[in-house]
């Protein structure tokens, strides 16, 4: 009987440190995809107002100041609305 009550706890440790483990991946799963958002958000935002400087032939790159420091703004934007959400 002890023995049966032994494997019962062994199995119910080996439960919640599976659970513990799967909850670390995800945590980690969720956190990278929105650092790689945020990364996404802003590298496009500036290359975009670097291009469209180029297009629109500005020299002093105001578009690129302009929407550089908005893309991050977003960025920052998202990833609150994402740990708010999550």
């Amino acid at each position: 009987m002890q023995k049966r009550h032994s494997q019962r706890n062994h199995s119910q440790k080996k439960n919640k440190q599976k659970d513990k483990m799967n909850n670390s991946l995800k945590s980690y799963a969720k956190y990278s995809g929105i650092a790689f958002q945020m990364g996404a958000i802003i590298f496009l935002g500036t290359w975009g107002a670097y291009k469209l400087d180029n297009y629109f032939n500005f020299e002093n790159h105001i578009l690129t100041l302009i929407l550089s420091p908005v893309s991050v703004l977003l960025a920052i934007y998202t990833a609150v609305k994402d740990f708010i959400k999550k």
